[in-house]
């Protein structure tokens, strides 16, 4: 089912996006990275299988919280794992092997280049902020040819607290010389609203991303669309 919103031109200045579960679905990365990092790590580590579905529930807080999250789920099914003494290491890995997993199993979804150039056509600065550190959201957006659209990018570590903390959305909006109150943040989970709503901006979400397993439409949003490119501003 296709839903559509059309947003008053007028009433915004800029528009924010988020990357994972927003403009790309990235899942087979983390998948593909994770994988890689337990088979770095000792046993019982190294015989866990990482599914799409777990890294689905888990993705969206930044690379720090996905890794934790993946050694305590390890714990608490392996009684011999002890994936606390093991994070350093395990980060370590992760970003070795994302390095490499970036952008090779993951797809831009469908309407999202027809919605950024149907914004930029109206003539809306747009930026791009993410959780995923900004040197593989930097070059996720360049592989995917989505790069050219965003003016802006703060990456995760780029800023002192990750989303759902408001900083790097207000951020932005400094760099895009607008206010929180005119920038519209587009998203996909519980994280993008919270910050928003923090930040003072507006806030509209896609029905299709991650939002850590749970229904998108029981977070508080603005308005909520199938497709980037069915978010209309008239």
């Amino acid at each position: 089912m296709t839903t559509n919103t059309v947003w008053p031109r007028q009433s915004i200045d800029a528009i924010i996006v988020d990357l994972d579960g927003t403009m790309v679905d990235t899942i087979g990365d983390f998948v593909s990275a994770l994988q890689g990092m337990l088979s770095d790590l000792p046993a019982p580590f190294n015989a866990f299988e990482v599914s799409p579905a777990m890294v689905h529930a888990m993705v969206g807080k930044g690379s720090e919280h996905l890794v934790h999250s993946v050694l305590t789920h390890i714990d608490a099914v392996c009684t011999q794992a002890q994936g606390s003494t093991l994070f350093d290491a395990a980060m370590e890995a992760y970003r070795r092997h994302y390095a490499v997993s970036n952008g090779r199993h993951s797809t831009v979804y469908p309407g999202v280049m027809e919605g950024l150039a149907a914004w930029a056509q109206a003539g809306v600065p747009l930026a791009c902020v993410t959780n995923k550190p900004g040197v593989f959201a930097r070059d996720l957006l360049e592989k995917k040819g989505l790069l050219p659209w965003f003016g802006t990018i703060v990456g995760g570590d780029e800023v002192p607290v990750k989303k759902p903390d408001p900083t790097a959305l207000l951020w932005a909006c400094q760099r895009m010389h607008t206010t929180a109150p005119r920038t519209l943040v587009v998203g996909d989970s519980v994280n993008d609203a919270v910050a928003a709503r923090a930040a003072g901006c507006p806030v509209v979400l896609v029905t299709y991303g991650y939002n850590h397993g749970n229904p998108v439409h029981d977070v508080d949003a603005d308005a909520y669309v199938s497709s980037l490119d069915a978010l209309h501003l008239a």
